[in-house]
Protein backbone atom coordinates (compact mmCIF):
# COMPACT_ATOMS: atom_id res chain seq x y z
CA UNK A 1 0.00 0.00 0.00
CA UNK A 2 1.75 3.13 -1.20
CA UNK A 3 -0.80 5.41 0.34
CA UNK A 4 -0.63 4.28 3.98
CA UNK A 5 2.46 6.37 4.69
CA UNK A 6 0.62 9.52 3.56
CA UNK A 7 -2.31 9.07 5.94
CA UNK A 8 -1.18 11.52 8.61
CA UNK A 9 0.86 13.89 6.40
CA UNK A 10 0.45 17.70 6.10
CA UNK A 11 0.24 18.34 9.85
CA UNK A 12 -3.31 17.04 10.20
CA UNK A 13 -3.70 14.74 13.17
CA UNK A 14 -6.00 11.79 12.60
CA UNK A 15 -8.18 10.21 15.20
CA UNK A 16 -6.81 6.67 15.24
CA UNK A 17 -9.71 4.30 15.32
CA UNK A 18 -8.29 0.82 16.02
CA UNK A 19 -9.54 -1.75 13.55
CA UNK A 20 -12.11 -4.02 15.09
CA UNK A 21 -11.74 -6.71 12.43
CA UNK A 22 -10.36 -10.15 13.08
CA UNK A 23 -9.21 -11.85 9.89
CA UNK A 24 -10.00 -15.49 10.51
CA UNK A 25 -9.53 -17.89 7.65
CA UNK A 26 -10.20 -21.42 6.70
CA UNK A 27 -10.22 -22.97 3.26
CA UNK A 28 -13.92 -23.76 3.46
CA UNK A 29 -15.03 -20.74 5.49
CA UNK A 30 -18.48 -19.42 4.57
CA UNK A 31 -18.62 -15.70 3.76
CA UNK A 32 -20.46 -13.54 6.27
CA UNK A 33 -23.74 -12.01 5.16
CA UNK A 34 -23.99 -8.32 4.41
CA UNK A 35 -23.57 -6.66 7.83
CA UNK A 36 -25.65 -3.70 6.75
CA UNK A 37 -28.72 -5.83 7.42
CA UNK A 38 -28.24 -5.09 11.09
CA UNK A 39 -29.58 -1.58 10.74
CA UNK A 40 -29.37 1.71 8.88
CA UNK A 41 -25.89 2.53 10.16
CA UNK A 42 -24.31 -0.74 9.13
CA UNK A 43 -21.07 -1.96 10.65
CA UNK A 44 -20.51 1.21 12.66
CA UNK A 45 -23.43 0.14 14.81
CA UNK A 46 -22.02 -3.20 15.99
CA UNK A 47 -22.16 -3.64 19.79
CA UNK A 48 -19.06 -2.91 21.81
CA UNK A 49 -18.72 -6.48 23.12
CA UNK A 50 -19.46 -8.29 19.92
CA UNK A 51 -16.85 -10.71 18.64
CA UNK A 52 -14.48 -9.30 15.98
CA UNK A 53 -15.91 -9.48 12.50
CA UNK A 54 -14.21 -11.93 10.08
CA UNK A 55 -13.30 -10.70 6.62
CA UNK A 56 -15.22 -12.89 4.17
CA UNK A 57 -13.21 -15.28 2.06
CA UNK A 58 -10.03 -15.16 4.14
CA UNK A 59 -7.87 -18.26 3.82
CA UNK A 60 -5.75 -17.86 6.95
CA UNK A 61 -5.91 -16.17 10.34
CA UNK A 62 -4.40 -12.72 10.78
CA UNK A 63 -5.47 -10.89 13.91
CA UNK A 64 -5.57 -7.12 13.83
CA UNK A 65 -5.56 -4.75 16.85
CA UNK A 66 -8.78 -4.74 18.85
CA UNK A 67 -10.62 -1.52 19.52
CA UNK A 68 -10.77 -0.02 22.97
CA UNK A 69 -14.21 0.38 24.57
CA UNK A 70 -13.93 4.16 24.26
CA UNK A 71 -13.64 4.10 20.47
CA UNK A 72 -15.53 0.98 19.49
CA UNK A 73 -18.79 1.71 17.62
CA UNK A 74 -22.03 0.57 19.20
CA UNK A 75 -25.23 -0.82 17.76
CA UNK A 76 -28.37 1.33 17.60
CA UNK A 77 -31.13 -1.26 17.31
CA UNK A 78 -34.74 -0.29 16.65
CA UNK A 79 -36.75 0.06 19.87
CA UNK A 80 -38.40 -3.08 21.18
CA UNK A 81 -42.12 -2.39 21.78
CA UNK A 82 -42.03 -4.67 24.82
CA UNK A 83 -39.26 -2.64 26.46
CA UNK A 84 -40.07 0.78 25.01
CA UNK A 85 -40.25 3.59 27.50
CA UNK A 86 -43.77 4.01 28.83
CA UNK A 87 -45.33 7.38 29.61
CA UNK A 88 -45.10 8.38 33.26
CA UNK A 89 -48.21 8.25 35.38
CA UNK A 90 -48.92 11.41 37.32
CA UNK A 91 -48.14 10.65 40.98
CA UNK A 92 -45.67 7.82 40.41
CA UNK A 93 -42.78 10.22 41.02
CA UNK A 94 -43.51 10.49 44.75
CA UNK A 95 -42.75 6.86 45.64
CA UNK A 96 -38.95 6.88 45.60
CA UNK A 97 -38.29 5.72 49.18
CA UNK A 98 -38.20 9.12 50.83
CA UNK A 99 -41.51 8.66 52.67
CA UNK A 100 -40.63 5.13 53.75
CA UNK A 101 -37.27 6.18 55.18
CA UNK A 102 -38.71 8.62 57.70
CA UNK A 103 -41.27 8.02 60.42
CA UNK A 104 -43.58 10.78 61.66
CA UNK A 105 -43.69 11.54 65.37
CA UNK A 106 -44.67 15.20 65.29
CA UNK A 107 -47.62 16.80 67.09
CA UNK A 108 -50.94 15.88 65.56
CA UNK A 109 -53.78 17.67 67.38
CA UNK A 110 -56.40 15.30 65.97
CA UNK A 111 -54.56 12.15 66.98
CA UNK A 112 -56.68 10.04 69.36
CA UNK A 113 -54.96 8.38 72.29
CA UNK A 114 -54.95 4.61 71.98
CA UNK A 115 -53.79 1.62 74.01
CA UNK A 116 -49.98 1.45 74.31
CA UNK A 117 -49.30 5.14 73.75
CA UNK A 118 -46.69 6.57 76.10
CA UNK A 119 -47.72 9.75 77.92
CA UNK A 120 -45.44 11.98 79.96
CA UNK A 121 -47.22 13.24 83.13
CA UNK A 122 -45.78 15.94 85.43
CA UNK A 123 -47.38 17.28 88.64
CA UNK A 124 -45.99 19.93 90.96
CA UNK A 125 -47.03 21.98 93.98
CA UNK A 126 -48.61 20.25 96.95
CA UNK A 127 -48.06 16.91 95.22
CA UNK A 128 -45.15 16.08 92.88
CA UNK A 129 -45.10 13.36 90.28
CA UNK A 130 -42.99 12.90 87.12
CA UNK A 131 -43.22 9.75 85.02
CA UNK A 132 -43.85 8.35 81.53
CA UNK A 133 -46.74 5.92 81.59
CA UNK A 134 -48.23 3.71 78.89
CA UNK A 135 -51.95 3.63 78.32
CA UNK A 136 -53.07 0.26 79.73
CA UNK A 137 -55.34 -2.25 78.07
CA UNK A 138 -58.41 -0.53 79.54
CA UNK A 139 -57.40 2.85 78.14
CA UNK A 140 -56.36 4.35 81.49
CA UNK A 141 -53.35 6.02 83.09
CA UNK A 142 -52.77 5.27 86.78
CA UNK A 143 -51.71 8.31 88.82
CA UNK A 144 -50.78 7.90 92.51
CA UNK A 145 -53.29 9.42 94.94
CA UNK A 146 -55.63 9.99 92.00
CA UNK A 147 -56.23 6.52 90.57
CA UNK A 148 -57.03 5.50 87.00
CA UNK A 149 -57.69 8.31 84.56
CA UNK A 150 -59.49 7.42 81.28
CA UNK A 151 -57.65 8.80 78.22
CA UNK A 152 -58.64 6.31 75.51
CA UNK A 153 -59.98 8.15 72.45
CA UNK A 154 -59.08 11.61 73.77
CA UNK A 155 -57.77 14.00 71.09
CA UNK A 156 -54.12 14.90 71.47
CA UNK A 157 -55.05 18.59 71.65
CA UNK A 158 -57.42 17.87 74.59
CA UNK A 159 -55.13 15.49 76.50
CA UNK A 160 -53.72 18.02 78.98
CA UNK A 161 -57.09 19.58 79.87
CA UNK A 162 -58.72 16.14 80.22
CA UNK A 163 -56.03 14.91 82.61
CA UNK A 164 -56.05 18.17 84.57
CA UNK A 165 -59.82 17.96 85.07
CA UNK A 166 -59.49 14.44 86.51
CA UNK A 167 -56.67 15.43 88.88
CA UNK A 168 -58.55 18.50 90.12
CA UNK A 169 -61.23 16.22 91.50
CA UNK A 170 -58.68 14.98 94.05
CA UNK A 171 -56.37 17.96 94.41
CA UNK A 172 -58.64 20.96 94.20
CA UNK A 173 -55.82 23.54 94.52
CA UNK A 174 -52.09 24.13 94.63
CA UNK A 175 -51.32 21.30 92.18
CA UNK A 176 -50.21 21.90 88.60
CA UNK A 177 -50.60 19.28 85.86
CA UNK A 178 -48.83 18.92 82.47
CA UNK A 179 -49.34 15.93 80.14
CA UNK A 180 -48.05 15.28 76.63
CA UNK A 181 -47.99 12.36 74.26
CA UNK A 182 -44.41 11.13 74.12
CA UNK A 183 -44.59 8.56 71.37
CA UNK A 184 -47.22 6.92 69.20
CA UNK A 185 -47.90 3.22 69.38
CA UNK A 186 -45.92 0.80 67.19
CA UNK A 187 -48.29 -0.93 64.81
CA UNK A 188 -48.24 -3.35 61.90
CA UNK A 189 -50.39 -2.52 58.90
CA UNK A 190 -51.34 -4.59 55.87
CA UNK A 191 -50.75 -2.95 52.48
CA UNK A 192 -52.42 -4.68 49.57
CA UNK A 193 -54.21 -4.08 46.31
CA UNK A 194 -52.37 -2.69 43.31
CA UNK A 195 -49.00 -1.98 44.94
CA UNK A 196 -45.63 -3.31 43.87
CA UNK A 197 -44.95 -5.36 47.01
CA UNK A 198 -48.06 -6.19 49.08
CA UNK A 199 -47.32 -7.26 52.64
CA UNK A 200 -47.36 -6.51 56.36
CA UNK A 201 -45.30 -3.48 57.32
CA UNK A 202 -44.38 -2.09 60.72
CA UNK A 203 -44.40 1.55 61.72
CA UNK A 204 -46.00 3.98 64.13
CA UNK A 205 -49.68 4.66 64.47
CA UNK A 206 -48.97 8.30 63.66
CA UNK A 207 -47.24 7.53 60.36
CA UNK A 208 -49.08 8.63 57.24
CA UNK A 209 -50.53 6.38 54.57
CA UNK A 210 -47.73 7.58 52.27
CA UNK A 211 -45.20 5.97 54.61
CA UNK A 212 -46.78 2.53 54.29
CA UNK A 213 -47.41 2.85 50.55
CA UNK A 214 -43.77 3.76 50.01
CA UNK A 215 -42.67 0.80 52.12
CA UNK A 216 -44.73 -1.40 49.80
CA UNK A 217 -42.91 -0.06 46.73
CA UNK A 218 -45.53 2.49 45.81
CA UNK A 219 -48.65 2.20 43.73
CA UNK A 220 -48.34 0.11 40.57
CA UNK A 221 -48.53 2.87 37.90
CA UNK A 222 -50.00 0.53 35.28
CA UNK A 223 -52.88 -0.77 37.40
CA UNK A 224 -53.30 1.07 40.69
CA UNK A 225 -55.42 4.12 41.43
CA UNK A 226 -54.05 7.36 42.83
CA UNK A 227 -57.57 8.67 43.39
CA UNK A 228 -58.97 5.81 45.44
CA UNK A 229 -56.87 4.48 48.32
CA UNK A 230 -58.89 3.02 51.18
CA UNK A 231 -57.97 2.46 54.83
CA UNK A 232 -60.02 -0.40 56.26
CA UNK A 233 -60.46 -1.59 59.82
CA UNK A 234 -62.29 -4.86 60.04
CA UNK A 235 -65.16 -4.77 57.57
CA UNK A 236 -65.49 -1.01 57.55
CA UNK A 237 -63.86 1.59 55.33
CA UNK A 238 -62.38 4.15 57.68
CA UNK A 239 -61.03 6.65 55.14
CA UNK A 240 -60.70 7.26 51.39
CA UNK A 241 -57.60 9.10 50.24
CA UNK A 242 -57.10 11.01 46.98
CA UNK A 243 -53.37 11.40 46.40
CA UNK A 244 -53.96 14.08 43.75
CA UNK A 245 -55.03 16.39 46.60
CA UNK A 246 -51.64 15.84 48.20
CA UNK A 247 -49.75 16.31 44.91
CA UNK A 248 -51.56 19.46 43.86
CA UNK A 249 -52.41 21.18 47.14
CA UNK A 250 -50.46 19.36 49.84
CA UNK A 251 -53.54 18.10 51.70
CA UNK A 252 -53.63 14.60 53.19
CA UNK A 253 -55.72 13.21 56.04
CA UNK A 254 -53.83 12.61 59.28
CA UNK A 255 -55.05 9.15 60.30
CA UNK A 256 -54.44 7.14 63.42
CA UNK A 257 -53.65 3.57 62.41
CA UNK A 258 -53.98 0.47 64.56
CA UNK A 259 -52.60 -3.04 64.47
CA UNK A 260 -54.26 -5.00 61.69
CA UNK A 261 -55.47 -2.02 59.68
CA UNK A 262 -55.42 -2.55 55.93
CA UNK A 263 -54.45 -0.03 53.26
CA UNK A 264 -55.96 -1.06 49.92
CA UNK A 265 -55.06 0.50 46.56
CA UNK A 266 -58.05 -0.02 44.26
CA UNK A 267 -57.84 -0.48 40.46
CA UNK A 268 -57.08 2.53 38.32
CA UNK A 269 -60.14 4.24 36.94
CA UNK A 270 -60.17 6.31 33.75
CA UNK A 271 -56.97 7.73 32.30
CA UNK A 272 -55.82 10.13 29.58
CA UNK A 273 -52.27 10.48 28.27
CA UNK A 274 -51.10 14.07 27.70
CA UNK A 275 -47.87 14.91 25.84
CA UNK A 276 -46.35 17.74 23.86
CA UNK A 277 -45.89 21.36 24.82
CA UNK A 278 -47.06 21.04 28.45
CA UNK A 279 -45.35 21.36 31.82
CA UNK A 280 -46.81 18.04 33.05
CA UNK A 281 -46.58 15.37 30.32
CA UNK A 282 -48.15 12.48 32.23
CA UNK A 283 -50.94 9.93 32.21
CA UNK A 284 -53.68 11.47 34.35
CA UNK A 285 -56.39 9.53 36.16
CA UNK A 286 -59.99 10.69 36.50
CA UNK A 287 -62.99 9.41 38.40
CA UNK A 288 -65.37 9.68 35.44
CA UNK A 289 -65.18 8.43 31.84
CA UNK A 290 -65.45 11.87 30.19
CA UNK A 291 -64.31 15.37 31.03
CA UNK A 292 -63.78 18.68 29.29
CA UNK A 293 -60.51 19.65 27.70
CA UNK A 294 -60.12 22.62 30.04
CA UNK A 295 -60.25 20.33 33.10
CA UNK A 296 -57.51 18.19 31.60
CA UNK A 297 -55.36 21.21 30.77
CA UNK A 298 -55.61 22.45 34.37
CA UNK A 299 -53.52 19.44 35.33
CA UNK A 300 -51.28 19.33 32.26
CA UNK A 301 -50.55 23.10 32.32
CA UNK A 302 -49.83 24.07 28.68
CA UNK A 303 -46.75 26.19 28.08
CA UNK A 304 -47.20 29.84 27.10
CA UNK A 305 -46.62 29.19 23.40
CA UNK A 306 -49.09 26.30 23.08
CA UNK A 307 -51.95 26.90 20.66
CA UNK A 308 -53.75 23.63 19.81
CA UNK A 309 -54.50 20.17 21.10
CA UNK A 310 -54.98 17.03 19.06
CA UNK A 311 -56.89 13.98 20.31
CA UNK A 312 -56.38 10.42 19.11
CA UNK A 313 -59.16 8.05 20.10
CA UNK A 314 -59.59 4.32 19.51
CA UNK A 315 -63.11 3.08 18.84
CA UNK A 316 -62.72 -0.66 18.52
CA UNK A 317 -60.54 -1.30 15.48
CA UNK A 318 -61.05 2.25 14.25
CA UNK A 319 -58.79 5.12 15.24
CA UNK A 320 -60.03 8.70 15.00
CA UNK A 321 -58.31 12.06 15.39
CA UNK A 322 -59.52 15.50 16.42
CA UNK A 323 -57.83 18.89 16.34
CA UNK A 324 -58.93 21.91 18.38
CA UNK A 325 -57.67 25.32 19.42
CA UNK A 326 -56.85 25.71 23.10
CA UNK A 327 -59.31 28.58 23.26
CA UNK A 328 -62.09 26.04 22.60
CA UNK A 329 -60.85 23.52 25.16
CA UNK A 330 -63.90 23.97 27.39
CA UNK A 331 -66.11 22.74 24.52
CA UNK A 332 -63.94 19.68 23.82
CA UNK A 333 -64.83 16.31 25.37
CA UNK A 334 -61.98 13.99 26.33
CA UNK A 335 -62.71 10.31 26.92
CA UNK A 336 -61.08 7.46 28.78
CA UNK A 337 -58.03 6.13 26.89
CA UNK A 338 -57.55 9.21 24.70
CA UNK A 339 -54.10 10.41 23.76
CA UNK A 340 -53.86 14.20 23.81
CA UNK A 341 -51.00 16.10 22.19
CA UNK A 342 -50.60 19.82 22.88
CA UNK A 343 -48.79 21.62 20.07
CA UNK A 344 -47.51 25.10 19.31
CA UNK A 345 -48.57 26.03 15.81
CA UNK A 346 -46.54 29.20 15.71
CA UNK A 347 -46.03 31.00 12.45
CA UNK A 348 -42.86 33.06 12.24
CA UNK A 349 -43.48 36.75 11.85
CA UNK A 350 -39.82 37.69 11.68
CA UNK A 351 -36.49 35.94 11.16
CA UNK A 352 -32.95 36.68 12.35
CA UNK A 353 -30.06 36.85 9.89
CA UNK A 354 -26.47 37.14 11.06
CA UNK A 355 -24.05 39.40 9.14
CA UNK A 356 -20.32 38.65 9.25
CA UNK A 357 -17.25 39.91 7.49
CA UNK A 358 -16.70 43.38 6.01
CA UNK A 359 -19.86 44.96 7.40
CA UNK A 360 -20.02 48.17 9.47
CA UNK A 361 -23.65 48.01 10.64
CA UNK A 362 -25.58 45.81 13.03
CA UNK A 363 -24.45 42.20 13.07
CA UNK A 364 -27.96 40.76 13.41
CA UNK A 365 -30.82 41.80 11.15
CA UNK A 366 -34.49 41.31 11.96
CA UNK A 367 -36.33 40.67 8.70
CA UNK A 368 -39.98 39.87 8.02
CA UNK A 369 -40.85 36.26 7.33
CA UNK A 370 -40.54 35.70 3.59
CA UNK A 371 -37.76 38.25 3.15
CA UNK A 372 -35.33 37.67 0.28
CA UNK A 373 -31.60 38.05 -0.11
CA UNK A 374 -31.95 41.44 -1.73
CA UNK A 375 -33.79 42.71 1.37
CA UNK A 376 -30.86 41.71 3.56
CA UNK A 377 -28.28 43.15 1.16
CA UNK A 378 -30.10 46.49 1.17
CA UNK A 379 -29.48 46.79 4.91
CA UNK A 380 -25.77 45.93 4.75
CA UNK A 381 -23.33 48.76 5.33
CA UNK A 382 -20.28 47.42 3.49
CA UNK A 383 -16.78 48.32 4.58
CA UNK A 384 -14.51 49.98 1.99
CA UNK A 385 -12.74 46.68 1.30
CA UNK A 386 -15.96 44.62 1.00
CA UNK A 387 -16.76 42.47 -2.06
CA UNK A 388 -20.55 42.43 -2.23
CA UNK A 389 -20.49 40.56 -5.55
CA UNK A 390 -18.93 37.56 -3.74
CA UNK A 391 -21.28 37.54 -0.73
CA UNK A 392 -21.56 34.12 0.92
CA UNK A 393 -24.74 32.57 2.35
CA UNK A 394 -24.55 29.79 4.95
CA UNK A 395 -27.62 27.83 6.11
CA UNK A 396 -28.04 25.25 8.89
CA UNK A 397 -30.48 23.11 6.94
CA UNK A 398 -28.05 22.89 4.02
CA UNK A 399 -25.21 21.92 6.38
CA UNK A 400 -27.38 19.15 7.84
CA UNK A 401 -28.19 17.86 4.37
CA UNK A 402 -24.54 17.90 3.35
CA UNK A 403 -23.73 15.92 6.50
CA UNK A 404 -26.38 13.33 5.58
CA UNK A 405 -25.00 12.92 2.07
CA UNK A 406 -21.46 12.44 3.36
CA UNK A 407 -22.70 9.92 5.94
CA UNK A 408 -24.52 7.95 3.24
CA UNK A 409 -21.35 7.74 1.17
CA UNK A 410 -19.34 6.69 4.23
CA UNK A 411 -21.74 3.84 5.02
CA UNK A 412 -21.49 2.58 1.45
CA UNK A 413 -17.71 2.73 1.66
CA UNK A 414 -17.78 0.70 4.87
CA UNK A 415 -19.86 -1.96 3.19
CA UNK A 416 -17.44 -2.35 0.28
CA UNK A 417 -14.37 -2.25 2.50
CA UNK A 418 -15.53 -4.84 5.03
CA UNK A 419 -17.26 -7.34 2.77
CA UNK A 420 -14.62 -7.75 0.07
CA UNK A 421 -13.63 -11.36 -0.63
CA UNK A 422 -10.11 -12.75 -0.47
CA UNK A 423 -8.82 -15.84 -2.22
CA UNK A 424 -5.56 -16.36 -0.31
CA UNK A 425 -4.23 -15.72 3.18
CA UNK A 426 -1.82 -13.10 1.84
CA UNK A 427 -4.63 -11.25 0.12
CA UNK A 428 -6.75 -11.50 3.29
CA UNK A 429 -3.98 -9.92 5.38
CA UNK A 430 -3.51 -7.19 2.79
CA UNK A 431 -7.23 -6.44 2.74
CA UNK A 432 -7.26 -6.38 6.54
CA UNK A 433 -4.59 -3.69 6.66
CA UNK A 434 -6.35 -1.77 3.91
CA UNK A 435 -9.65 -2.01 5.77
CA UNK A 436 -7.99 -0.63 8.89
CA UNK A 437 -6.83 2.46 7.04
CA UNK A 438 -10.24 2.88 5.43
CA UNK A 439 -11.96 2.79 8.82
CA UNK A 440 -9.57 5.44 10.10
CA UNK A 441 -10.38 7.57 7.06
CA UNK A 442 -14.11 7.08 7.67
CA UNK A 443 -13.81 8.08 11.31
CA UNK A 444 -11.94 11.26 10.38
CA UNK A 445 -14.48 12.06 7.66
CA UNK A 446 -17.36 11.73 10.13
CA UNK A 447 -15.85 14.47 12.25
CA UNK A 448 -15.98 17.01 9.43
CA UNK A 449 -18.72 19.61 9.82
CA UNK A 450 -19.97 21.01 6.49
CA UNK A 451 -20.42 24.78 6.31
CA UNK A 452 -23.79 24.66 4.56
CA UNK A 453 -22.84 27.27 1.95
CA UNK A 454 -25.33 28.07 -0.78
CA UNK A 455 -23.82 28.88 -4.16
CA UNK A 456 -25.54 32.09 -5.20
CA UNK A 457 -26.24 32.56 -8.88
CA UNK A 458 -24.71 35.59 -10.52
CA UNK A 459 -27.17 38.26 -11.60
CA UNK A 460 -30.55 39.48 -10.40
CA UNK A 461 -31.93 35.97 -9.70
CA UNK A 462 -29.65 35.60 -6.65
CA UNK A 463 -31.45 38.44 -4.90
CA UNK A 464 -34.72 36.49 -5.03
CA UNK A 465 -33.35 33.75 -2.75
CA UNK A 466 -35.66 33.31 0.25
CA UNK A 467 -33.99 33.77 3.61
CA UNK A 468 -34.42 31.41 6.57
CA UNK A 469 -34.20 32.05 10.26
CA UNK A 470 -30.60 31.56 11.41
CA UNK A 471 -28.99 32.24 8.02
CA UNK A 472 -25.50 33.74 8.03
CA UNK A 473 -24.39 36.23 5.39
CA UNK A 474 -20.66 36.75 5.12
CA UNK A 475 -19.27 39.68 3.17
CA UNK A 476 -15.72 38.75 2.11
CA UNK A 477 -12.97 41.31 1.95
CA UNK A 478 -11.01 42.16 -1.14
CA UNK A 479 -7.78 40.20 -1.34
CA UNK A 480 -4.78 39.95 -3.62
CA UNK A 481 -3.91 36.47 -2.37
CA UNK A 482 -4.53 33.00 -3.79
CA UNK A 483 -4.43 30.10 -1.32
CA UNK A 484 -2.84 26.85 -2.49
CA UNK A 485 -3.54 23.73 -0.36
CA UNK A 486 -3.80 19.99 -0.57
CA UNK A 487 -1.20 17.74 -2.17
CA UNK A 488 1.49 20.37 -2.72
CA UNK A 489 4.92 20.53 -1.11
CA UNK A 490 4.45 23.93 0.52
CA UNK A 491 0.77 24.84 1.07
CA UNK A 492 0.73 28.63 1.30
CA UNK A 493 -0.95 31.90 0.33
CA UNK A 494 0.52 33.43 -2.81
CA UNK A 495 0.15 36.94 -4.20
CA UNK A 496 -2.23 37.05 -7.14
CA UNK A 497 -0.49 37.23 -10.49
CA UNK A 498 -2.60 38.29 -13.43
CA UNK A 499 -2.60 35.80 -16.30
CA UNK A 500 -1.22 32.97 -14.19
CA UNK A 501 -2.97 29.60 -14.39
CA UNK A 502 -3.67 27.18 -11.53
CA UNK A 503 -0.68 25.03 -12.51
CA UNK A 504 1.52 28.09 -12.17
CA UNK A 505 0.40 28.66 -8.58
CA UNK A 506 1.03 24.98 -7.79
CA UNK A 507 4.53 25.33 -9.20
CA UNK A 508 5.14 28.40 -7.02
CA UNK A 509 3.99 26.32 -4.01
CA UNK A 510 6.72 23.73 -4.62
CA UNK A 511 4.86 21.50 -7.04
CA UNK A 512 2.82 18.37 -6.46
CA UNK A 513 3.58 15.73 -3.87
CA UNK A 514 3.91 12.09 -4.86
CA UNK A 515 0.38 11.45 -3.64
CA UNK A 516 -1.27 14.14 -5.77
CA UNK A 517 -3.64 13.43 -8.61
CA UNK A 518 -2.40 15.88 -11.23
CA UNK A 519 -5.67 15.65 -13.12
CA UNK A 520 -7.72 16.68 -10.08
CA UNK A 521 -7.02 20.36 -9.45
CA UNK A 522 -9.96 22.35 -8.05
CA UNK A 523 -10.42 26.13 -7.88
CA UNK A 524 -12.82 27.30 -5.15
CA UNK A 525 -14.15 30.84 -5.63
CA UNK A 526 -14.92 33.19 -2.75
CA UNK A 527 -18.65 32.86 -3.46
CA UNK A 528 -18.39 29.07 -2.98
CA UNK A 529 -18.56 28.06 -6.63
CA UNK A 530 -16.13 25.55 -8.13
CA UNK A 531 -14.22 26.34 -11.33
CA UNK A 532 -12.35 24.11 -13.77
CA UNK A 533 -8.67 24.60 -13.08
CA UNK A 534 -7.79 23.86 -16.70
CA UNK A 535 -10.16 26.41 -18.23
CA UNK A 536 -10.59 29.10 -15.58
CA UNK A 537 -8.03 31.62 -14.47
CA UNK A 538 -7.76 31.94 -10.67
CA UNK A 539 -9.00 35.22 -9.24
CA UNK A 540 -7.90 37.12 -6.12
CA UNK A 541 -9.28 35.40 -3.01
CA UNK A 542 -9.61 31.98 -4.69
CA UNK A 543 -8.36 28.74 -3.19
CA UNK A 544 -6.62 26.09 -5.29
CA UNK A 545 -6.87 22.53 -3.99
CA UNK A 546 -4.68 19.70 -5.24
CA UNK A 547 -6.67 16.55 -4.55
CA UNK A 548 -4.96 13.30 -3.50
CA UNK A 549 -4.61 10.20 -5.62
CA UNK A 550 -6.70 7.36 -4.24
CA UNK A 551 -5.14 3.91 -4.64
CA UNK A 552 -6.82 0.74 -3.39
CA UNK A 553 -7.22 -2.83 -4.61
CA UNK A 554 -10.95 -2.41 -5.16
CA UNK A 555 -12.32 -0.11 -7.83
CA UNK A 556 -15.54 0.45 -5.87
CA UNK A 557 -13.58 1.54 -2.79
CA UNK A 558 -11.46 3.86 -4.93
CA UNK A 559 -14.56 5.42 -6.44
CA UNK A 560 -16.21 5.78 -3.03
CA UNK A 561 -13.22 7.45 -1.38
CA UNK A 562 -12.77 9.79 -4.32
CA UNK A 563 -16.40 10.85 -4.13
CA UNK A 564 -16.18 11.49 -0.39
CA UNK A 565 -12.97 13.51 -0.73
CA UNK A 566 -14.63 15.73 -3.35
CA UNK A 567 -17.76 16.17 -1.22
CA UNK A 568 -15.78 17.22 1.82
CA UNK A 569 -13.47 19.49 -0.15
CA UNK A 570 -16.43 21.46 -1.51
CA UNK A 571 -18.72 21.31 1.54
CA UNK A 572 -16.15 22.04 4.24
CA UNK A 573 -12.97 23.19 2.46
CA UNK A 574 -11.13 20.39 4.24
CA UNK A 575 -8.90 18.04 2.33
CA UNK A 576 -7.41 14.74 3.38
CA UNK A 577 -6.85 11.46 1.62
CA UNK A 578 -6.02 7.82 2.09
Amino acid sequence: MRTIERLLRAGRSALMLPLWLLVVGAAAQTPVADPLNTGPRGLTDLPARRAPLPVPGAASAATLPAATPATRPTLALPPDPATAEKPLVFGSQIFTGRFGNETFSGFNPDYQISVGDRISVRMWGAFTFDAVQPVDAKGNLFIPNVGPVAVLGVRNADLNSQLEAQVKRTFRGNVGVYATLEAAQPVKVYVTGFVRAPGLYGGMSSDSVLYYLDRAGGIDPDRGSYLNVEVRRGNQTRARINLYEFLLSGRIDALQLQDGDTIVVLPRRHSVHVAGDVANPYVFEFDRPTLSGSELLELARPRPGATHLSIERSLGAERRSEYHALADASKVTVQDGDEVLVTSDRYPGTILVRIEGAHLGERTLVLPYGARLKDALDRIRPAPQARLEAVQLFRKSVAARQKELIETSLRSLETYALTARSATSEEAALRGREAQQILEFIERARQVQPRGQIILAQGSSAGETLMENGDVLRVPEQSNLVLVSGEVLFPSALVFESGSRAEGYVTRAGGYTQGADRNKLVVLRQDGSVADAQAAEPQPGDEIMALPKIETKNIEITRGITQIVYQIAVAAKVLFGL
